[in-house]
């Protein structure tokens, strides 16, 4: 452990320092930015299979995987806001990641510099703090892909049984999770790149069917693991709700280019704003001096932070940056490789300013005889403005996200429209005191739709509070629904929650009385959304 300790202890020290720094940028405020319309969905799932056990599948019936929703029950012992229950899986999948990014590093580059490069970048990147700070399954994909990366890659080094069993671990984890977890088992195989393989066909033969060997146990676990989920009711429901967000094979014989272009284009703006900027620059440099001094590692890189993106962009029906997010990691160590590892000279690294006459041995990257300082001080100054608008964005995320720069669908989708949850658990306080006001009374409360933000994101807060029911009454209301005429009618306590764009009467009704009015992100037209809230009051003319 002494000798350990002597020649690790720099990078332990450097690594326990990126750890703390991961570990605050995504806790620290966790709920600034309010319930999104998903996240209210995941964790009201979350404390429905809680109290119920015989619901644990209940995910199946929207079609959605629901290991991330398992994993939430446990934290709502340890936390009363479900909205931190929800988002601290996501905090500590992050912290899974960064610390497979320095393993997976290590192992691809045999290069601790690198791999603390890689995981900083990861670190501090305001693409992994905004994802890693929702109730969303995206983070806990991301882990298990990086981590089945690592172990299926020690897999084929070390041509160890026990890593392929970790592999199958890891791809079922991932099955369990999100659909997109099908990329990392199709793209497991690419690790056979980096095996030593013999020269003598005969003997390559033999060594190619001892891997076939260990991948069937991995894919015999990470099957068996995925069909665990033929146990719900509603597994078919998988395959039915994907049909909803991607098109079929015969579509890249229809309109290969369509949306293809556009969404490679808007996939490289969320690239560029959350990466941020240079960031795109470090990793197209770092794919050339890969592909250059360690080309087969480089490939598999690309393999994980490409090809998915490529099939994404060609057959899903939407986009937004959480589609993209799972290829990330990947690319973020690809960045790392401009920042100065030994695969391109020995000590220092790029990131050790060189003269610009010194030439350095083996560094055949620019021209012939070495790597110019002037090259290596332009990286440097391009890390320098990387890591300076990370931290400005991260600052900005963590203390006021109306200010940060984001890309027009996550703006919209997560601060300004009606999936935004800004407001909600404002009113579940003012329900809350009306029921300890008068907690013999019965409370109804109705909103706007029947699924997402509303209802779901106010049943999550007023959970525990047994004399409130919070029902759906529809969309595009004009007058009270008559489900709240029969509740006042009956004497509950009754109150209407529904964002503004969807009240289509006045706001002065004699029957309504407007007690709260929470406004949203401000739109680039200077409008906004506000929730608003209306308790039923007995019309005069009744």
């Amino acid at each position: 452990m002494k000798q350990l300790w002597k020649k690790w202890r720099n990078d332990f020290l450097v690594g326990g320092g990126i750890l703390i720094l991961a570990f605050f940028l995504r806790l620290y405020n966790l709920t600034i930015i309010p319930v999104f319309g998903d996240e209210a969905i995941y964790i009201r799932w979350s404390q429905v299979m809680r109290a119920e056990p015989t619901l644990r599948f209940v995910p199946l019936s929207d079609g959605k995987q629901p290991l991330f929703m398992w994993a939430v029950i446990p934290f709502f012992k340890i936390f009363s806001d479900p909205l931190i229950a929800g988002r601290i899986v996501s905090v500590f999948s992050g912290l899974g990641t960064v610390i497979g990014i320095f393993v997976l590093t290590q192992l691809l580059f045999k290069s601790r510099k690198m791999s603390l490069l890689a995981s900083l970048i990861y670190a501090i990147s305001p693409f992994s703090i905004f994802f890693d700070r929702l109730a969303l399954a995206d983070s806990m994909l991301s882990m298990f892909g990086v981590w089945a990366l690592v172990f299926g890659i020690i897999t084929v080094k070390k041509v160890r049984l026990d890593t392929a069993i970790l592999t199958g671990f890891s791809l079922g984890g991932a099955l369990l999770t999100k659909s997109p977890a099908v990329f990392f088992a199709a793209l497991t195989p690419t690790t056979l790149l980096l095996h030593e393989w013999p020269k003598k066909l005969k003997e390559k033969f033999n060594k190619f069917s001892i891997f076939v060997f260990l991948f069937t146990f991995t894919y015999i676990i990470a099957l068996g693991m995925y069909n665990i989920l033929r146990l719900g009711p509603n597994f078919h429901m998988i395959a039915i709700r994907n049909k909803d967000y991607v098109y079929p094979l015969s579509h890249i014989l229809e309109r290969p280019l369509d949306p293809l272009l556009p969404y490679l284009d808007r996939i490289l703006e969320y690239y560029w704003i959350l990466g941020p900027s240079v960031l795109v620059l470090l990793t197209l440099f770092g794919i050339f001096v890969g592909l250059k001094r360690k080309t087969k590692e480089t490939l598999i890189l690309l393999a994980w932070g490409i090809i998915p993106i490529l099939f994404v962009a060609e057959f899903s029906k939407t986009m937004t940056a959480r589609y993209a997010y799972f290829s990330v990691p990947y690319l973020l160590i690809l960045a790392s490789i401009s920042l100065g590892a030994k695969l391109i000279h020995p000590p220092g690294g790029l990131l050790k300013l060189i003269n610009e006459n010194e030439k350095v041995k083996g560094a055949n990257l620019f021209h012939p005889k070495g790597v110019s300082g002037l090259h290596v001080t332009v990286l440097n100054i391009l890390f320098i403005i990387f890591v300076a608008n990370a931290l400005v964005l991260d600052y900005q995320l963590l203390t006021n996200p109306q200010t940060a720069n984001l890309p027009r669908s996550e703006r919209s989708g997560y601060l300004e429209e009606w999936t935004s949850g800004y407001g909600i658990k404002e009113v579940s306080e003012i329900i809350r005191k009306e029921y300890r006001d008068n907690p013999e009374g019965k409370i109804v409360v109705g909103t706007e739709g029947y699924f997402g933000t509303l209802p779901d994101g106010l049943q999550m807060y007023l959970a525990n509070v047994p004399e409130v029911t919070v029902i759906g009454v529809g969309l595009s209301i004009k007058d009270v629904p008559q489900s709240l005429k029969e509740s006042k009618a009956y004497g509950n306590k009754t109150y209407l929650v529904i964002n503004s764009t969807r009240f289509l009467g006045d706001l002065d009704t004699p029957d309504m009385d407007l007690k709260a009015v929470y406004g949203k992100g401000t739109r680039p037209d200077g409008s906004h959304e506000s929730l608003l809230l209306f308790e039923v009051v007995k019309n005069q003319n009744d």
